[in-house]
C-alpha cells in the first residue's frame, strides 16, 4: 500500500523533541523524507526516522535568524529535491509573572522566536513552494492563541500573532496553490509541559484540573492534526486555527 506523502519532503521546526519530533515522525511514517530544523540537537528524532526506515536529516537553526531559515530550505531542497510541506513548531515559553514584570528583553526573545520565527518560515517555505506550483504549510500557535491568559502576556501575544499571520498568508497564497493553517495546542505532555508542572505544584494542579476532558494531551494527537492538515482530506482548508485543547478554549 503506498504512503500518502510518498516522494515529498517536510520540513519541521522544533522536532528535536516533543510536538514537533512526533509530527516529524508521523510525516515520515506517511512516507515524507524529513528535514529537523531545531537550535536543539535533532539526532534522536532523525535516528527514531531512520529506524523505521525513513529519511531525514537534521540541520541546526536559529528560527529568529533569516540566515537560519533561508540555510534550511537551501538544505531541503539541495538534499531532497523540494519542499512540500512546512511545519512550523519552533517556540519558547516564557512568562509566571504579570505583564509589568515582563522585561523587554524577554519580550523581544519571545516575539522573535515565535512570531517572527513563523513569518521567515513561511516566508522561505512560500518561496520555494511557488516555484513548484503548490505546498502546504501548518504552524504552531496555542490555545493562548485565541484567548487570554493571565501572566503570560509575551508568549500570549506572540501566539495571536501567529493566527492573524496565518490568516493573512492564506489570502496571500491560496490562489497560487500554497494552503496554510494552524494548530492550536493546549496542554499537550511535551518536555516543556513537564518542566512547568515539576516546578510548581500550583502549575501542575491548575493545568489538570482545567482539562475539560480530564487528561493531558499526547504529541500524537497534535501529529494527527498536522498530518490531516497536510493531507488532501483536508484539501478545503485554509486559514485555519484549529484548536486541538480537549475543549479548553470552548470554556
Amino acid at each position: 500500500m503506498s504512503k500518502q506523502f510518498e516522494n515529498k519532503v517536510a520540513v519541521t521546526t522544533g522536532s528535536a523533541s516533543g510536538m514537533g519530533k512526533q509530527t516529524a515522525i508521523e510525516f515520515a511514517k506517511q512516507g515524507a523524507k524529513v528535514v529537523i530544523a531545531d537550535w536543539a540537537d535533532g539526532t534522536d528524532t532523525v535516528n527514531a526516522i531512520k529506524a523505521l526506515g525513513g529519511e531525514a536529516l537534521y540541520v541546526k537553526c536559529d528560527v529568529s535568524k533569516e540566515a537560519d531559515v533561508k540555510n534550511v530550505i537551501d538544505t531541503a531542497v539541495a538534499t531532497f529535491g523540494s519542499v512540500d510541506f512546512g511545519f512550523n513548531n519552533a517556540g519558547v515559553e516564557l512568562g509566571g509573572f504579570p505583564l509589568e514584570q515582563t522585561s523587554v528583553e524577554e519580550f523581544d526573545k519571545v516575539v522573535g522566536i515565535n512570531l517572527r520565527g513563523v513569518f521567515l518560515c513561511i516566508k522561505y517555505e512560500a518561496i520555494q513552494m511557488l516555484k513548484q506550483g503548490k505546498g502546504v504549510i501548518v504552524n504552531t500557535a496555542s490555545a493562548a492563541g485565541l484567548v487570554g491568559v493571565p501572566s503570560l502576556s509575551a508568549y500570549t501575544a506572540s501566539k495571536h500573532g501567529i493566527v492573524g499571520l496565518t490568516k493573512t498568508a492564506a489570502l496571500d497564497f491560496g490562489k497560487r496553490g500554497i494552503r496554510i493553517n494552524t494548530v492550536c495546542p493546549g496542554a499537550i505532555r511535551t518536555p516543556m509541559l513537564e518542566d512547568t508542572m515539576k516546578n510548581s505544584a500550583a502549575a501542575k494542579e491548575q493545568i489538570e484540573a482545567s482539562q475539560i476532558l480530564g487528561r493531558i494531551g499526547e504529541p500524537q494527537e497534535i501529529a494527527d492534526a498536522v498530518i490531516w492538515l497536510c493531507s488532501d482530506a483536508s484539501s478545503f482548508v485554509n486559514g485555519v486555527s484549529l484548536p486541538v485543547d480537549g475543549g479548553w478554549v470552548a470554556q
